[in-house]
């Protein structure tokens, strides 16, 4: 019998090397749209805020703690769904995770207290934290060794997207009352498009399995032995401190990202701004993350993507602490230094993903982005109760919010040195002969 061609020219039969250009293309552009999606869910806690606080007379730590219940939740999910990508399947993971935070978000828009809404949240999150690790992952092995590092940072450019969209959303729909419906209640109902449109089109393009054996996520980076998978693998030597520096970078990266989408609005709207320019503020840092998103994948590419993030993250700390001492009136330096902070803290997530798809090998590498996302949503989950703890703690809230960005810039700063630290790191298990791993 004559082989056929996919026999001859796949021989190992792996369903992403049977898809053609065209449907591996749509398959990453599906998963790009529901990490959109993901984004606009993160996003949209801090576009309402406002009006949660005004409309159930919330405490400003009490809010802070509603916007960690979803980070809390992502927490969970990140380092549970990056296991289970590994094991069960990217496919069957990104459905489930997608089918849980469009259902508990589109059901956050009919809660009526707090307790309710928190818990929604927290569910939402369960399934936001466990999509992007999934995501990225299934993402990575659609495409060759050398893009995986550029596409990760693309792929996660679908945040700020999606939370430059909730922003834009938000200014007119939030002070609508459409049908006697609260105008913030309808911003939780777009979400549900991600469940009718997108998790169909997922389940007809993503193959059922993408888990594969390879030699080296790079060449010189150790192989993984099969006994040796998962958070057993990742948690010993060689990858051990490399995974320890990338889960605490991540943690403070994401303290200041999270932490400016959740307050941003907030803080100026203390600062005296209109509910519609406070979303303008934010509209703004996000769309400094797409453009940061842009500039650190061709940095990366270019210098190495922990350069690339070390600088990104300095640069973000300068912005903040320029907002820190620029006078309310000066709103066209603000714009300014929030672009690039948002270039800063969402481009160094970004090249850190991207890092973290490159030096892990297959085996491991949905466990890893599970881990650095897991550990560095406890970030998250702070930025948020700390903000609310700094403003509560004055008499006046509006004292409070120049600290709270020096809190945010200081993150950036830690993430700065971190990477740093672990660039040696790199090197020396990059270096390491891959015999000698097992």
């Amino acid at each position: 019998m004559a082989a056929s061609p996919a026999s001859v020219d796949n021989p190992t039969g792996h369903p992403a090397e049977r898809m053609s250009t065209g449907a591996r293309a749509v398959a990453v552009i599906v998963c790009w749209l529901l990490i959109v999606f993901d984004g606009y869910d993160l996003i949209v806690y801090g576009t309402v805020k406002p009006s949660l606080i005004e409309e159930w007379g919330l405490s400003q730590g009490t809010a802070g703690t509603l916007g960690s219940a979803a980070f809390l939740g992502m927490m969970i999910g990140a380092v549970t769904a990056g296991r289970l990508s590994d094991g069960l399947g990217r496919r069957t993971t990104v459905l489930l995770c997608t089918l849980v935070f469009s259902v508990a978000t589109v059901a956050c828009a009919f809660a009526h207290d707090p307790v309710t809404f928190g818990n929604l949240r927290l569910i939402a999150g369960l399934g936001l934290g466990g999509l992007v690790p999934s995501a990225n992952a299934l993402a990575a092995d659609l495409v060759t060794v050398r893009w995986r590092s550029t596409m990760a940072t693309l792929m996660m450019s679908g945040v700020p997207i999606g939370g430059s969209l909730a922003a834009l959303t938000g200014i007119p729909v939030i002070p609508a009352d459409w049908f006697d419906i609260a105008g913030w209640r309808w911003m939780f109902v777009f979400p549900v498009i991600a469940l009718i449109v997108l998790m169909p089109l997922a389940a007809a393009y993503i193959p059922k399995s993408l888990n594969r054996p390879e030699q080296h996520a790079i060449p010189g980076t150790p192989a993984v032995g099969h006994a040796k998978q998962g958070f057993g693998a990742l948690l010993r030597p060689p990858y051990l401190t490399m995974s320890i520096l990338f889960a605490v970078a991540t943690l403070a990266t994401l303290f200041a990202w999270y932490g400016l989408g959740t307050e941003l609005p907030n803080l100026m709207k203390l600062q005296g701004a209109q509910l519609g320019g406070a979303l303008v503020f934010a509209l703004v840092l996000n769309l400094g993350a797409v453009l940061g998103s842009i500039v650190t994948a061709w940095a990366g590419d270019r210098f190495g993507p922990i350069a690339t993030g070390m600088v990104a993250a300095a640069l973000a700390a300068v912005g903040l602490f320029v907002i820190m001492v620029t006078p309310p009136s000066n709103v066209f330096l603000i714009y300014v230094m929030l672009v690039l902070a948002g270039v800063g803290t969402h481009g160094t997530q970004c090249v850190i993903i991207g890092a973290i798809t490159l030096y892990y090998p297959n085996q491991i590498r949905g466990t890893a982005l599970g881990w650095a996302l897991g550990v560095g949503r406890i970030g998250a989950v702070l930025a948020p109760q700390t903000a609310g703890l700094i403003l509560g703690s004055y008499a006046n809230p509006a004292d409070g919010v120049y600290p709270v960005f020096m809190v945010f810039a200081g993150a950036a700063l830690v993430s700065a040195i971190l990477l740093l630290v672990l660039l040696p790191v790199i090197r020396r298990v990059t270096a390491r002969p891959a015999s000698r791993a097992a």
